[in-house]
């Protein structure tokens, strides 16, 4: 989970040096699949009952807003090009 997790920020770190638009947006096409990989693990979390409903909750919307955001910086940039 802490590799999925911290896999979001780093593929746009990445991302963003990149020199074209096709690249910069695979980038965030990585980072979108390191979220969605972060909430199959955060259902298997709560499956499992490592963490709470709260918790589960919680954590599933901030991903799904990241998700969200994620899939709108790249449709945004690939409208820009």
């Amino acid at each position: 989970m802490k590799r999925s997790a911290s896999s979001i920020a780093d593929c746009l770190a990445e991302g963003s040096a990149r020199v074209t638009t096709k690249d910069k947006a695979h980038f965030i096409t990585i980072s979108y699949s390191s979220a969605i990989e972060t909430v199959n693990h955060i259902i298997g979390a709560f499956d499992l009952e490592f963490i709470t409903a709260e918790e589960y909750e919680y954590f599933r919307l901030k991903l799904d807003e990241i998700a969200n955001k994620l899939n709108a910086l790249k449709n945004s940039i690939l409208k820009n090009n």
